[in-house]
Order: structure tokens, then C-alpha cells, then sequence
């Protein structure tokens, strides 16, 4: 090795030293100076740090002036990284720590919006969406008199569209797939889980058309109890909605269930 190789190699050395030591390290003397920093890392979105400083701030103890302050901003600083697990479990910890703490509704309330931010698509499963739904039911259970409240119902209506409009895809797919019977099932199921959603005309236009295409591909014995299923779910519909704009087309399958159904009762 010539001595200028040398010199790079030790340079080289020092440099990852330096990196290894540096910004890494946090440096504080109470549990006030390290919440303080942390805040201070919070406050400028700067949520790695911010949770590093807020984790040794609580690591003094539960019970210090500073632990409930550093626990909920330690679950803020985990939310505001998209870290939604980490934060509904942080959240759910100062909860349980800090009975009595007047943050402890509002920490709730965010907790279930880390499990709103986990909600995926509609054509994803939809168990997170689910359990979202429940934070904000048992918040609103827990503080009805609370000003969040409202905006808590609006995100349960907007997630149980969602989840309305995966069970209405589901049955959709079954229909395209001439799987009839069981898209007439998960129509009605759709109607009877989500009747308060836009979804819900829809799901039962789809059991009216599911449950007339099934009757016409069964045996002649099981065709009448098809096709009365498909003018109960039409009743059901301008029952219910009587403006939907899909009452039209429910009208043209009616009649043909009808008539049909007319045909067989003539031939017993």
C-alpha cells in the first residue's frame, strides 16, 4: 500500500466514524430538557427526532411532571410520521395511564383517527376501516357531549360507504361472473348492513337483477320463489326510495318477474 492510499483509507475511516457518532446522538439532562427538545423537534415536523427525545423524556418515569405531556406528543410525533400503528398504541397508552387527564378524549379521538388513516381503498379488505368505525362509536359513546363528536359521525358515514361499496363490488363480481345466487345474497347483504349509505338502492336494483337472471337458469320448480324474491326486493325499493333514479330499470325487471311469474302459475 503506497502512503497515499494509506492516508485515503484513514480518511476514509474517520469520515465513518464521524457519520456513525454524529446527529444519531441525543443529548439531554432531565426528563424537562428532553420533552422540551422533543416538542421543539414535533413542532417542526421533525417526528424521528421528536420521538427520540419524547421516549427519553417518559423513560423517567410515568409519573414525573412531563411523562403525560411526553407520552401524547410521543403518540402525535408516531401519527405524524404515518407510523398509525405505533401512534393507536401510544395513544391507547397515555389513556390508560392518564385517567384523569382532560387531553384523555381528545387522545382518543386521534387514536381513532390513526385507525381512519389505516383505512385502505374499497377493493382492499376492510378490516381496518371496520375497527376505525368502532374507535369513533365507542368516542362518541364515552363523550357525547364532546365538540368532536360531529366530525366523528361524518367519518363513520364516510367509512361505512366505503365498506358499502366493497360488499356492493363483491356482488357485482359475482354477477359477472353469472355466479347468481350468491350475488343476490351479498346484495341483500349489502342493503341490510348499509341501508343508510348512497350504496344502498343500488345493492337492491343488483339483488332485483341477480335473483330474475337466477330464476331463469333454475329448474322450473324453483323458479316462482326467485322470482318473488325479486318483486320483494323491488317493493323494498320504491318502499324506500322512492326518488332513486334507478327505479326505472327496477320497473322493466319487475314486469318481467311478474309476467313470468304469471306464465308458471298458468302452467301448474
Amino acid at each position: 500500500m503506497t502512503r497515499c492510499t494509506a492516508k485515503l483509507v484513514a480518511l476514509l475511516f474517520v469520515v465513518v466514524l464521524a457519520g456513525c457518532g454524529g446527529s444519531g446522538r441525543i443529548r439531554y439532562d432531565s426528563p424537562q430538557e428532553a420533552f422540551e427538545k422533543g416538542k421543539a423537534f414535533y413542532d417542526r415536523g421533525k417526528y424521528d427526532r421528536a420521538i427520540e427525545y419524547l421516549q427519553a423524556s417518559f423513560n423517567y418515569g410515568r409519573a414525573h411532571e412531563w411523562a403525560a405531556d411526553a407520552q401524547l406528543y410521543l403518540a402525535r410525533s408516531y401519527y405524524g410520521n404515518g407510523e398509525y400503528i405505533l401512534a393507536a398504541n401510544e395513544y391507547s397508552r397515555f389513556s390508560q395511564l392518564y385517567r384523569s387527564d382532560p387531553r384523555r378524549a381528545e387522545a382518543e379521538y386521534e387514536r381513532a383517527m390513526a385507525y381512519y388513516e389505516m383505512s385502505p381503498p374499497y377493493q382492499m379488505d376492510q378490516t381496518d376501516t371496520q375497527r376505525a368505525v368502532n374507535e369513533f362509536r365507542m368516542f362518541i359513546e364515552r363523550y357525547p357531549d364532546s365538540p368532536l363528536v360531529a366530525d366523528a359521525e361524518a367519518r363513520i358515514t364516510e367509512l361505512r360507504e366505503k365498506m358499502a361499496r366493497k360488499e356492493v363490488a363483491a356482488a357485482e363480481l359475482y354477477e359477472r361472473r353469472e355466479l347468481y345466487e350468491a350475488a343476490a345474497i351479498t346484495y341483500e347483504n349489502a342493503f341490510d348492513r348499509y341501508p343508510d349509505t348512497s350504496w344502498a338502492d343500488d345493492a337492491l336494483l343488483g339483488a332485483i337483477r341477480s335473483y330474475v337472471a337466477f330464476s331463469a337458469e333454475s329448474v322450473v320448480e324453483r323458479q316462482p320463489e326467485r322470482l318473488r324474491s325479486a318483486i320483494a326486493n323491488y317493493e323494498r325499493l320504491v318502499q324506500i326510495f322512492p326518488d332513486s333514479p334507478l327505479i326505472k330499470e327496477a320497473e322493466a325487471l319487475y314486469r318481467e318477474a311478474s309476467s313470468r311469474l304469471e306464465v308458471l302459475a298458468e302452467q301448474v
